[in-house]
């Protein structure tokens, strides 16, 4: 008899709270719903200033919920309104507009300049893999086939005529050259994706991947240097390469960071040290996204239809500095910082 009587009870208070201030919360879940899929500016001046009004009167019937145990699918619904009041008020909301914004000129160069020791080390190891692969070759040239593969060298080898070899630099549109051109591109995406991705295991295979990339490089500038067409190769290489290999370069920088980190944590844990780095090298990564698109359109369309040297050079000279001057300069012009 007592026990009946005291769950009666509850369910009278139960029934009273829900009556005094269920139609505070249905109408603060409507004003909500109103402004979350359209914008302030849906609501009225009396709807805006009520909101913060509705949110108060509903932590303050959460707080009671919780303080007398009432039904705990009431209070569930009470701490979901109260966080989508919470985020909407107080939390940061941005345009997708300016999250792009924000990304290109400030999260970008930022991570690159973050990245700036594995970076430099990455183009240093394309450096030195690009003498190595040239010295090799020029002592032996079956080193070529070991080094290049077929469908990258495109009938090229070291016993290939000047003729042949220059038909290519200057060969305009034609299929074979537009084949070789998204072929090449496609193969650079490779590198930069594997790059990045291995680099978990201690950063040896970004390592590595940078190394063989610059062989290639260097083999392949060895037998156009042979023949006297070195200068010509740069020009052709220049116009995309710059952007191409520069994004290879931040790629395998953001697979050394999380390397290292996985490999020197220091006073994180392995899992924090690599989460801590990821972040940067996934900014960077996206990124890497956006160069590799520009140099597709330089490759594409540039490289096939300027055939001059001092052209081809100009613009890939051009595109580095913009780069250089994007990454490390931006800051400095930005804040005038000295």
């Amino acid at each position: 008899m007592t026990l009946s009587a005291g769950t009666d009870s509850v369910r009278q208070s139960l029934a009273s709270f829900r009556q005094e201030r269920e139609a505070d919360w249905k109408a603060f879940e409507a004003l909500l719903a109103r402004v979350e899929k359209r914008a302030p500016r849906a609501l009225s001046e009396d709807e805006l200033l009520s909101l913060p009004l509705l949110y108060r009167s509903a932590l303050s019937s959460l707080s009671v919920a919780r303080a007398t145990s009432l039904d705990s699918a009431l209070i569930a619904y009470l701490e979901a309104l109260c966080l989508r009041g919470y985020f909407y008020l107080y939390g940061a909301r941005r345009s997708l507009r300016t999250r792009i914004g924000d990304f290109f000129l400030h999260d970008w160069p930022a991570a690159i300049r973050d990245l700036w020791r594995e970076v430099w080390t990455s183009v240093g190891l394309t450096v030195i893999g690009a003498i190595a692969g040239y010295w090799l070759v020029a002592s032996d040239k079956r080193w070529y086939d070991a080094i290049i593969a077929p469908s990258l060298a495109g009938g090229r080898t070291p016993d290939s005529s000047a003729e042949t070899l220059r038909s290519v630099l200057y060969g305009g549109g034609d299929h074979f050259l537009s084949g070789f051109a998204a072929y090449l591109f496609t193969h650079n995406t490779q590198v930069s994706i594997l790059a990045f991705a291995l680099g978990f295991a201690f950063a040896v295979p970004s390592v590595l991947i940078i190394l063989m990339n610059g062989c290639m490089l260097g083999a392949i500038f060895q037998i156009y240097a042979a023949k006297g067409l070195g200068f010509e190769l740069g020009g052709w290489l220049s116009i995309h390469g710059t952007t191409e290999l520069f994004a290879i370069a931040i790629a395998g920088a953001a697979g050394m960071r999380i390397g290292t980190s996985i490999a020197f944590p220091g006073e994180l844990t392995r899992m924090a040290a690599a989460a801590r780095a990821g972040r940067v090298a996934a900014t960077a990564m996206i990124g890497v996204t956006v160069m590799l698109l520009f140099a597709g359109l330089l490759e594409g369309i540039g490289r096939q239809t300027i055939t001059s040297d001092l052209a081809r050079y100009s613009i890939g000279g051009g595109m580095l500095a913009i780069w250089i001057s994007y990454f490390y300069l931006l800051r400095m012009v930005r804040h005038g910082d000295r």
